[in-house]
């Protein structure tokens, strides 16, 4: 069974950091996969937050724009999501997400709370 395992998230004062991972499987971690983060606010649906195209560009949500990074390392398989500047709307639950030979594949998530 294919397992994506997101870590990093937490409690963070506004203005503050934080980094997100998920590691993928060397069996699906491929630079022609859709590789992406969503996110998931309290009482509404998921949306993407950033993504690495089938053609390797990076995608952003206006809402996150100059503020998050996404990247990857093809050494450890681990997609990462650098967060500068949170704010409180930023909370929520942080998915990882991989679609690749016709399947999707998403973590269990991770919890980003941004408060003070």
């Amino acid at each position: 069974q294919v397992q994506l395992v997101e870590s990093g998230g937490g409690l963070v004062q506004p203005g503050g950091s934080l980094t997100l991972s998920c590691v993928v499987p060397q069996s699906i971690f491929s630079r022609h996969a859709l590789m992406a983060w969503y996110h998931q606010a309290p009482g509404k649906e998921r949306e993407l937050v950033a993504s690495f195209t089938t053609g390797g560009s990076r995608t952003y949500a206006d809402s996150v724009k100059g503020r998050f990074t996404i990247s990857r390392d093809t050494l450890v398989n681990t997609l990462y999501l650098l967060m500068n500047g949170l704010k409180f709307e930023d909370t929520g639950v942080y998915y990882c997400y991989v679609q690749y030979g016709g399947s999707d594949y998403w973590g269990s998530g991770t919890q980003v709370t941004v408060g003070s």
